[in-house]
Order: C-alpha cells, then sequence, then structure tokens
C-alpha cells in the first residue's frame, strides 16, 4: 500500500510533468525548424489571421501542412499542446470582429472549426492591441469592452467543443503588453476567461523608441527614466489588477535590437540613435557579433541584461543570452508565476536558448 501511494506521488514527474510551463512561438516555414517536443509544454503555431468577413482564417498556402507537422509531434511526447495563434504585429480586422454578438459568434464558430479541423489544442489571441492603432489596423473606443465579450464567446465555443470531446479543455490564452497598452483591455474580467497570458515583456526600446536601452530588460537600468518599461514593471502591473500569478507567463526574446550612430555615453545604453538597423537572431548574434568585429559585452547588474556595444562604429544592441534568461526563470519561480514564453523558436536553432528555460524551470 506504501508503495502504491509512492508510485502514485511520484507519478507526475515520471510523466514529464513540469510546475512551471514554456510556451514557445513557431511561424510557418517550410521546413519547419528542428523541435524538441519534449522541452515545451505548449506550441504557439504563428498565424492565423482575421478576415475582412471577421472570420479565423490560414493565409498561407503552406500553413495546413505546419500545423500538421506540429500536431505530429505530440506522438513523440503525448503531453505536447499545438494552439492555434491568431493575430500578430499589423493583423486587422479584430475590432470589427468583436464588435457585436453576431460577429463575435461568427468569428467563434470560425475558430471553433479550425480547432476541430487541425485537431489542435485551442486558440491565443494576438491583437496588438485593442483600442489602438498601432501599425495602422481597425480600431474604437469599444474594443475595450469588445475585447472581453470576444474572449467570453471563445471559452463558451472551446468549452462546447469539450464536452462533445469527452470532457477535454481547450486552452484560450492571448499575447499582450504592459503600459498603455493595459488600459485598452479589461484586465480582470479578461483573465476569467483565459488559461494564461503571454506577457510579451520585450521589445521596450525599438525603432519607435527615441533613444536606445534595453529591449528585453528584467529590470530598469541605473540610466533609464522611471517611466521606461521593464519585466517586473510588467508583472507587477497584472498582478496589481488582480490576475493570478500562475496565469502569467514571462516572455523573452531571442533575439536583439540593434542601433547605429548612437551616443557613446554609458557604451551607447539608453542614448540617442541615428538609425535604427534591425532584430538580429541569437544565431547571428553568436555567429556575427558577441566578441567579434569589435564588439564587446557588457552586463548591466542592475537592469539584469547583457548589451553589446562598439566603439569604432558607434552600435549598440540589446539582447539577452543564458545569464539575463537564467535568471529570469529564477525570477519566474521567486514569484510564484506559471511560466515563460519565448518568441521564437528559429531563431534559436540549436536550441541553446529553449535548453536554459528547461534548466532554469526545473
Amino acid at each position: 500500500m506504501v508503495l502504491l501511494l509512492v508510485l502514485v506521488l511520484l507519478a507526475p514527474a515520471a510523466l514529464g510533468a513540469r510546475a512551471y510551463r514554456i510556451v514557445g512561438y513557431v511561424s510557418d516555414a517550410r521546413p519547419l525548424p528542428a523541435i524538441s517536443p519534449d522541452k515545451l509544454d505548449v506550441i504557439n503555431f504563428a498565424f492565423a489571421k482575421v478576415s475582412p468577413q471577421g472570420e479565423a482564417v490560414l493565409e498561407s498556402p503552406t500553413a495546413p501542412a505546419s500545423l500538421a507537422d506540429l500536431v505530429a509531434l505530440r506522438k513523440r511526447h503525448a503531453q505536447l499542446q499545438i494552439v492555434l495563434s491568431v493575430g500578430g504585429w499589423g493583423a486587422d480586422h479584430f475590432s470589427e470582429a468583436a464588435l457585436d454578438d453576431a460577429s463575435r459568434q461568427r468569428f467563434t464558430a470560425s475558430a471553433v472549426h479550425m480547432i476541430e479541423q487541425y485537431d489542435l489544442d485551442g486558440v491565443d489571441l494576438d491583437w496588438e492591441y485593442p483600442t489602438l492603432a498601432g501599425p495602422g489596423i481597425s480600431h474604437r473606443p469599444e474594443d475595450r469592452r469588445n475585447f472581453s465579450l470576444l474572449l467570453e464567446s471563445l471559452r463558451k465555443g472551446l468549452d462546447q467543443l469539450g464536452a462533445a470531446h469527452g470532457g477535454k479543455h481547450y486552452l484560450l490564452t492571448i499575447a499582450a503588453a504592459d503600459g498603455e497598452f493595459v488600459a485598452g483591455i479589461e484586465l480582470n474580467r479578461a483573465a476569467r476567461s483565459l488559461d494564461w497570458f503571454n506577457l510579451m515583456t520585450y521589445d521596450f526600446h525599438t525603432s519607435l523608441t527615441p533613444t536606445t536601452g534595453h529591449h528585453a530588460g528584467l529590470y530598469l537600468s541605473k540610466w533609464a527614466p522611471a517611466e521606461d518599461r521593464s519585466g517586473d514593471k510588467a508583472v507587477k502591473q497584472f498582478l496589481a489588477a488582480g490576475v493570478p500569478p500562475k496565469k502569467l507567463n514571462l516572455g523573452v526574446a531571442f533575439y536583439g535590437r540593434e542601433f547605429g550612430g548612437v551616443n557613446p555615453e554609458h557604451q551607447g545604453v539608453q542614448q540617442k540613435y541615428a538609425k535604427f538597423i534591425g532584430a538580429p537572431s541569437w544565431q547571428e548574434l553568436v555567429a556575427n557579433d558577441i566578441g567579434k568585429q569589435g564588439f564587446v559585452r557588457y552586463w548591466d547588474a542592475q537592469a539584469q541584461a547583457p548589451y553589446l556595444w562598439n566603439a569604432k562604429t558607434q552600435t549598440f544592441i540589446s539582447y539577452e543570452d543564458p545569464q539575463s534568461l537564467a535568471l529570469k526563470a529564477a525570477y519566474v519561480k521567486a514569484h510564484g508565476l506559471g511560466g515563460m514564453m519565448y518568441w521564437e523558436h528559429a531563431l534559436d536553432q540549436n536550441e541553446q536558448l529553449l535548453d536554459v528555460l528547461v534548466k532554469g524551470l526545473q
């Protein structure tokens, strides 16, 4: 009897269950990058879109084959879940899809149909952002309430689908940002419909910001103004709104942000720049930049973030590396969060950064 009890208590570990989830976005590509299914709990396929008619659709002709390949990974790791992410930066027509009961039901029906058609495990909405124009998308003040209603419609539709499939629970999640973006959603109400939030705690400094800075800093640099953004500030904003810690996944970036013509003070941190150069992947940073071609790695102990500075070319790169990711994993555990999310799998082709997350969240 005692032996049986011990086996029952150990069963979750034996099955590979983790106390903290790892969610990775995988973009449509042929072929898909190599993926170790035992290292992730959820793969978010990016992206389905919203049609002008307000329905979830796969615009890419290769998307069905990519989804089939991802679903096939479950045969190697049964606990892996494949979720359809709808939206992305620049994705339009969300506001119309959420506008009224009829449009919400139409979108829900289309999403549920795709989940069933492709044998998926849920839906992730990446509306960037309700009530805001962002990159020129349609928006209206009513988006704030309508987003809650859209999530409630989806939750009901997914629960009905689950009841028809033996009580299966289908996931409903969203990608969310901090700061002013929170004003565009009813955070506490949305949380009731959601399994979790994928916090995009990165892109704090981009071509849209006036200075360089840590694009994924866990804390503020000593040179940053108080209103600057950080991962810790984002988490605290969501917790203060009543979101349960276990519903928060801290987002990390497998790429950097590169700026040229940077003022050399503080090795380019929090400085004006002449041009935004791009977003090099982790693979590219390792191959071309870290410790190479005049780039020197520095560590901001207060922000807990690395950065590269090239004094000769006055080029600054903010990025994430194994040291910063290990500290973020420790942060997740210390604050009792649900886990971590990353963008995007192909940017870390040898899974070096993913392995840091797996080890850090053990």
